[in-house]
């Protein structure tokens, strides 16, 4: 596994003037075999100042589970019902009780994303960097469709930004199972695998871009999981954020 990309900081001034001129240079730069890029949201696409795992915490607690930071950040890039779930005691109404658990997360996570919800920066820069050389783009994630759409309205991403979105609670398995990646590939026509890139900030987006057999299996240090546990997952690379996709990418 190579790892590269790690001195460059995420949101610097440097690093949009790199891109810059990448831009200005190479403008017919196509990526030679490379058709479609899926990201993850929240942590490697949109900024998660805290707010997902406050839900998480606040969800589980009026329900009895006490859940330190730790323990939440082990189901991060999980389906957020499946995780929710998976936290919750075993019994005989755990079906029940998840479901109104996880009614409740998506409630405290719409107040903590009112009015606060922003991208990380470069990231739709990215996006139309990729687009406008052919290359598609899909957004997959862990909430349901509901709070992706909230998520996408409140960033101006619902129309012309991106190509597909997948959301975990439309596909038979969540993370760390390979679904998503092959229904974004569904979505946007993209026949092989070998030519598709997964960008993602936890361990199980990178397990889910192993298992799906891509040609770049990202990890960004932007989100839930930092180097120390990404590093031991299977990736190609590690970058700060998504704002250093171009100068990695054009270089490839």
């Amino acid at each position: 596994m190579s790892t590269v990309g790690e001195g460059v900081r995420s949101g610097a001034p440097e690093v949009t003037d790199f891109i810059a001129r990448v831009w200005k240079q190479r403008p017919g730069v196509a990526m030679r075999g490379l058709d479609l890029v899926v990201f993850d949201m929240a942590g490697t696409t949109v900024r998660d100042d805290g707010q997902v795992p406050t839900a998480f915490a606040a969800a589980l607690a009026e329900y009895g589970v006490i859940a330190g930071p730790d323990i939440i950040r082990s189901v991060r890039g999980a389906s957020k019902r499946d995780a929710i779930r998976t936290l919750l005691p075993a019994g005989a109404n755990k079906d029940e009780l998840a479901e109104l658990a996880y009614a409740s997360f998506r409630t405290h996570l719409a107040r903590g994303y009112a009015n606060t919800a922003q991208s990380v920066p470069g990231a739709a820069d990215v996006f139309a960097w990729l687009r406008s050389r052919g290359i598609q783009v899909a957004l997959n994630t862990g909430f349901d469709r509901d709070t992706a759409q909230m998520l996408l309205a409140a960033l101006g991403w619902e129309t012309g930004v991106v190509d597909a979105v997948v959301c975990g609670d439309e596909v038979p398995r969540g993370r760390p199972a390979p679904d998503m990646i092959f229904r974004c590939m569904e979505a946007t026509g993209t026949a092989s695998a070998n030519r598709v890139a997964n960008v993602g900030d936890t361990a199980l987006d990178l397990q889910a871009g192993h298992r799906a057999g891509v040609r770049f299996n990202i990890g960004v240090l932007s989100g839930a999981h930092g180097r120390d546990v990404l590093v031991r997952e299977p990736h190609t690379q590690l970058l700060p954020s998504v704002a250093g996709l171009p100068a990695l990418l054009a270089g490839v």
